[in-house]
């Protein structure tokens, strides 16, 4: 098996798609071997030769360095996981009502973007709300944006329960679409019910954004200073760099 194969299209659907049925509030920031991280040792294994791994923990918002780790791919990445999972994961006590991600500029597009929502979703409450404060970010993806166009944004349950409805597209984009929904659950009879609410407060404009089911606000209207002194709202800088836990 050669690195292109590796890396392919396959291996990354299946791996993401494996992601998004544990789902992602559920697998995000787990130590030790997770059946995703099982899957990739086990293609890695196949490599007919030595594996030695680098791995970094960069500190948020910076270059600055946490640690550099050497060894084997497993011995590496397990002993930067462990450092990650203290410097890179905030805890709270109790869930919040409201989180406003101010998305990083380092995402300019909805495809990483989604990363200030499902780096906070384990700490929303149930009925509660993600606001994605982007306005830099105007395009949904550029290699996949007509594939999430027509998929629209969805809770995992959606599409298993309709699964020869939707399993001839690209699992990437499943479980892209699954991250930022969040979990909810789906029947013939109800329909979709999501957990909390997703909005989108970006470049995007307002009738795709309703398109892809997702509830719009106009950034322009968002006083960051305000919805910073609300003691129901979490504002989180450079969204999508931390995670978000409750202990």
């Amino acid at each position: 098996m050669n690195a292109m194969t590796m890396a392919g299209q396959e291996v990354i659907d299946v791996s993401h798609w494996l992601g998004a049925l544990i789902t992602s509030a559920e697998i995000i920031g787990t130590r030790g071997i997770t059946p995703v991280r099982a899957l990739i040792n086990r293609a890695a294994a196949m490599v007919p030769t030595e594996l030695r791994c680098f791995s970094l923990v960069v500190e948020s918002g910076t270059t600055n360095l946490h640690a550099i780790t050497y060894g084997t791919t497993e011995g590496a990445w397990s002993a930067a996981a462990d450092i990650a999972a203290e410097v890179d994961v905030r805890y709270l006590d109790a869930p919040v009502k409201r989180v406003l991600s101010l998305v990083s500029d380092r995402y300019d597009e909805m495809w990483t973007a989604a990363k200030g929502m499902y780096k906070v979703e384990p700490v929303v409450a149930d009925g509660g709300q993600v606001v994605l404060y982007a306005p830099h970010v105007a395009e949904i993806s550029q290699t996949y944006g007509s594939e999430i166009r027509a998929v629209g944004y969805h809770c995992r349950d959606y599409f298993v329960r309709q699964w020869d409805r939707y399993k001839h597209l690209p699992w990437g984009v499943l479980a892209h679409s699954t991250h930022l929904r969040g979990s909810g659950t789906y029947d013939v009879t109800a329909g979709e019910r999501c957990r909390i609410d997703v909005t989108l407060a970006t470049g995007i404009d307002a009738d795709t954004t309703r398109s892809l089911g997702l509830t719009y606000l106009d950034p322009a209207s968002i006083d960051i200073a305000e919805w910073s002194r609300d003691p129901e709202t979490l504002v989180v800088h450079n969204a999508g760099e931390i995670l978000y836990r409750l202990r």
